[in-house]
């Protein structure tokens, strides 16, 4: 059964590989995503990273 983690207060320089490789270290990632704002197209801070 997968799990959902909420990850916030992230660089906005962070990228979604970056994040992945991070909880790879705790076991199998299946997703990585971090939010990005419509209308700036830059990333709000927080994401969301879904594991094993």
């Amino acid at each position: 059964m997968a799990k959902k983690i909420y990850v916030g207060n992230m660089s906005y320089n962070t990228s979604e590989e970056e994040l992945r490789d991070l909880f790879a270290q705790y076991g199998t990632v299946l997703s990585a995503n971090i939010i990005i704002d419509r209308e700036t197209r830059r990333p709000k801070g927080f994401g969301f990273v879904e594991m094993e």
